[in-house]
């Protein structure tokens, strides 16, 4: 059983850090409208779209809220179109940095994300340019205060349930999974009767770059800067910051 990466302390959900509770629920309600125009508005039949509800829900998004984006996804309620992409590049002391965009206008996003890039040290890349550094994951987080197994027992049911790997914290139990198993995965530690605290499709770095925390710094500030535009969903970054 592989020990809990460094990496997940830098990688940053900012939904989780907003400020504002009207940036939060702006952000969620993206994650429905992407999920519900993906795959339909059914979240029986649409395993994003019921993990994007169960995310609102946990912030307090009002219910007539997350029924209004559904609607304007599916095309039932007019409204404003808008459209998933990834953008890519290299942050100061060369760490790779990728950003789930959510956007409107994809011209608006790309320009202000250069500019966040280029104002503290790095630059935007073309596609490609650092995802082969990062593999897609599936994560489901258990808090062990609400699982009522040791490590083994709740390793065997992880592998059970098709989970690839887990890892422990003192507090939790992280199930790893391949992106296509993740669904499959989750739906199975439910009917277990096992209660999953957080679960999100991520990105990964196959190594990270080691700095020490006054160079690491810099680059924190170019993350924190990306997290606070209102287009991005989330930040990854394959930064280490080096124990001193």
């Amino acid at each position: 059983m592989s020990g809990h990466s460094k990496w997940h302390n830098i990688q940053r959900r900012k939904g989780k850090q907003d400020a504002e509770r009207g940036q939060l629920f702006t952000k969620l309600s993206r994650d429905i409208y992407l999920a519900a125009k993906e795959g339909g508005g059914n979240p029986d039949t649409n395993f994003r779209l019921k993990t994007a509800i169960e995310k609102a829900k946990q912030s307090n998004v009002p219910a007539d809220n997350i029924a209004r984006t559904i609607a304007k996804a599916t095309g039932t309620l007019e409204g404003v179109t808008y459209e998933e992409v990834m953008y890519e590049g290299y942050g100061p002391n060369g760490v790779a940095v990728m950003m789930d965009i959510v956007t409107d206008n994809r011209n608006r996003s790309a320009a202000d994300i250069r500019h966040i890039f280029s104002k503290r040290g790095g630059n935007l890349g073309e596609s490609g340019c650092v995802a082969w550094m990062f593999d897609k994951i599936g994560m489901i987080t258990l808090a062990k205060e609400d699982v009522a197994l040791d490590t083994d027992d709740m390793m065997m049911q992880a592998l059970e349930a098709g989970a690839a790997d887990m890892r422990e914290t003192d507090e939790e139990f992280i199930l790893v999974t391949e992106p296509d198993e993740f669904a499959q995965v989750r739906d199975e530690i439910e009917q277990q009767g096992l209660r999953i605290q957080d679960s999100e499709l991520t990105y990964e770095p196959k190594t990270t770059v080691a700095l020490a925390a006054d160079d690491a710094d810099v680059v924190l500030d170019l993350i924190d800067a990306l997290e606070e535009h209102d287009d991005v969903q989330n930040v990854y970054a394959n930064l280490e910051v080096a124990e001193s």
